[in-house]
This record gives structure tokens, C-alpha cells and sequence, in this order.
């Protein structure tokens, strides 16, 4: 008999076999629920408003290339689409409220806001597929982190456009092609790190 709530399979009425709850991110290896819940979120956020501060000007651009992208996908992938998508609300709110985590220590409403929207919408698609085994090899994590980034960009795109009047021509050109490359690298880098460290959850 299965009792699919307990997760225990009962043979021939005597042997009962207890198996292991099922891990679907990897924050779910951390133990607690609610502590380790908070914990993490608060975490996420701040480890993307670090990645902020690593930011580089694009001339001829207002939106800067940053770490923050990646540590908010990074995020994502890693807590899964609930606590990643409010992990990534968290360093929103906080930051147009006053926090100064943005890029360049700042704080407020940017013309850049919109990217920062967008990690929300990232922080759920790339936490759900991560849920799905999108984070488990170099391959998959390609498609979810590519993903990702095209959330950021459908918000931070028509964003800059209202907030700056430009057209979506010269919006694309100053607010995605310069950042492709960057992309590209910061994907690559995900493909490693994620399967790498589930092979070495796996080992213990």
C-alpha cells in the first residue's frame, strides 16, 4: 500500500519503507521551514543588491551592465519559483522604499526600474523550471537561464521606452544589444555552477 502524504510504501503488510522527502531545488536541502524560508529570501535579495554594486557603464546607455542579473536568475534557480520570485519583490520594494542596493548604491526609481521588475517575473519562471530538472544539466540550465533573461528584458525594454520616450528601436539597441555578450558569459558560467553543484549533493 502507498501512502502518497506519509511518502511510505507498506510491503506485504509488514515492511514499511520510509523514503526521503523530494528535493526539487536546491534550497530545499537547507533544513527548517518558515527560519530557513525568511532566511533565504532575505538573503537572495541581498546577494543581488551585492551583485548591483558590481556595475560597469555602457556609453551611450542608461541602464548599466551589472552582476545583479545574474545573482537574480542565480537566485531563482536555486530557491525555487516562491521563494525566488519574493526574494526578488523583497529587493524591489526595498530598494525604491530606500535601501540603497541598486546599482551603484542608489535607490529610488531609476529609468532602469523595469529590469529590476522583470527579476521578479525571472525569479518565477526560472525557479519553476528549476523545479522541473531546468537546473540539473549544463544544457538545460542554457534554455531556463536564456529564458530568464527574456522575462527582464519583455518588462525592462517597454520600461525604458516610457520612462525615456525613446522608440522601441533605439530602446532595444541601448537596453539589450549592448548586454548580449555579458549574457552570454553569465549563462555559461550558470551552466557550470548549477549541475556542479547538484553532482556534489548527489556524492553525499
Amino acid at each position: 500500500m502507498v501512502n502518497l502524504r506519509s511518502s511510505r510504501f507498506r510491503l506485504g503488510g509488514t515492511v514499511t519503507l520510509a523514503l526521503a522527502p523530494r528535493r526539487t531545488v536546491l534550497a530545499d536541502f537547507v533544513p527548517g521551514a518558515l527560519v530557513r524560508d525568511l532566511t533565504l529570501v532575505v538573503a537572495g535579495a541581498a546577494l543581488t543588491g551585492l551583485a548591483a554594486q558590481v556595475a560597469l557603464p555602457i556609453p551611450g546607455s542608461p541602464v548599466p551592465l551589472t552582476g545583479q542579473t545574474f545573482a537574480a536568475l542565480l537566485v531563482g534557480a536555486a530557491l525555487g519559483w516562491q521563494r525566488g520570485a519574493t526574494s526578488m519583490l523583497l529587493y524591489l520594494i526595498a530598494g525604491v522604499a530606500g535601501v540603497p542596493w541598486f546599482q551603484g548604491g542608489t535607490s529610488g526609481a531609476p529609468v532602469s526600474l523595469g529590469y529590476v521588475v522583470g527579476f521578479v517575473f525571472a525569479g518565477a519562471l526560472v525557479g519553476a523550471l528549476a523545479g522541473r530538472g531546468g537546473d540539473r544539466t549544463p544544457l538545460r540550465v542554457v534554455g531556463t537561464m536564456a529564458l530568464g533573461n527574456l522575462a527582464i528584458y519583455s518588462v525592462g525594454v517597454p520600461w525604458l521606452m516610457a520612462a525615456t520616450g525613446m522608440s522601441l528601436s533605439k530602446a532595444v539597441a541601448v537596453g539589450v544589444l549592448p548586454f548580449l555578450l555579458g549574457d552570454a558569459l553569465k549563462i555559461a558560467l550558470a551552466a557550470g555552477v548549477l549541475p556542479g553543484t547538484w553532482a556534489l549533493l548527489r556524492r553525499r
